[in-house]
């Protein structure tokens, strides 16, 4: 997609975070929007945050792990719009516990957002993607897909997924020389909501983190805005990119997985020791 205007786009999270941010860049384009998020009360917002611009704005509350809910929202989407040119797995929630302690329940409601929400996501809206004269997937991975963190195993086992969903998903889509490609979005600290609105469990004391102070610890290490990922994103998309780093710690995150496993989690080891002996 080398340009979006009079294209429709689809987005899920599309609240807050990267999932607004992209919606209003987006409708400044001259694109049309199709919206999903579960917070109903920030879904609102966003749409009259993007109307204005002469664009058709649509919007539906979705659980995006509801594989049902997820193919019958593309449907009614390409039954507003017409067609569909993009749709955009941004939907995620963090989980903050250690590997062997977390409750499997947590760790379900991780994948089945995560993950599967993006599998459903990309599965539900890739025939009518195919059915337009172009298409796009942007599916949204994160620097924990990787780099593996301590107390993040559920959201790197969901991160890690994804990307290797994508990027299987990118090769068959070249071999069959279809009309549609894909893009893995791996964003650094973003400032966003994300750890508030997500879980946390005590277990995770034993390596040194504080729960309690987590949005703040994370805050400070943050370093891009959702609207210059947002740009960084659509970028991506326009040079057909297979992955995108976004924030210049992603670049580093990625410096980091190419060496060896040893050497960086090492580093992690050594700072969650210094955080125990405090």
């Amino acid at each position: 997609m080398k340009q979006f205007s009079g294209r429709v786009v689809a987005i899920t999270g599309a609240a807050s975070g990267i999932g607004r941010a992209l919606a209003t860049d987006l409708a400044s384009r001259g694109a049309h929007l199709a919206l999903a998020d579960l917070d109903a009360i920030g879904l609102a917002e966003t749409v009259g945050m993007c109307e204005g611009h002469g664009v058709k704005v649509t919007s539906a509350t979705v659980d995006v792990a509801d594989r049902a809910e997820m193919f019958a929202w593309a449907d009614t989407v390409a039954d507003l719009h017409g067609s569909v040119n993009m749709i955009v797995n941004n939907a995620g929630v963090n989980l903050a516990a250690t590997a062997a302690k977390q409750s499997i329940s947590d760790f379900e409601w991780v994948m089945d957002i995560d993950f599967w929400g993006v599998v459903h996501g990309t599965q539900a809206f890739l025939p009518h993607l195919h059915r337009a004269d172009e298409g796009h997937v942007v599916n949204i991975s994160s620097v924990f897909g990787l780099v593996s963190i301590p107390g993040q195993s559920a959201y790197n086992s969901a991160k890690f997924a994804v990307r290797g969903f994508s990027d299987a998903l990118r090769m068959e889509l070249e071999i069959e020389k279809a009309n549609v490609s894909v893009t893995t979005i791996h964003p650094g600290g973003i400032k966003t909501n994300i750890v508030n609105s997500g879980r946390r469990d005590d277990t995770v004391r034993a390596i040194g983190q504080d729960p309690d102070d987590m949005q703040n610890e994370f805050d400070k290490f943050a370093m891009s805005s959702p609207e210059k990922a947002a740009r960084q994103i659509l970028k991506a998309v326009e040079r057909n990119r297979r992955r995108a780093l976004i924030g210049p710690d992603a670049k580093l995150f990625d410096i980091a997985s190419r060496l060896p496993a040893g050497l960086y989690q090492r580093f992690f080891i050594s700072s969650a020791r210094r955080e125990l002996s405090r």
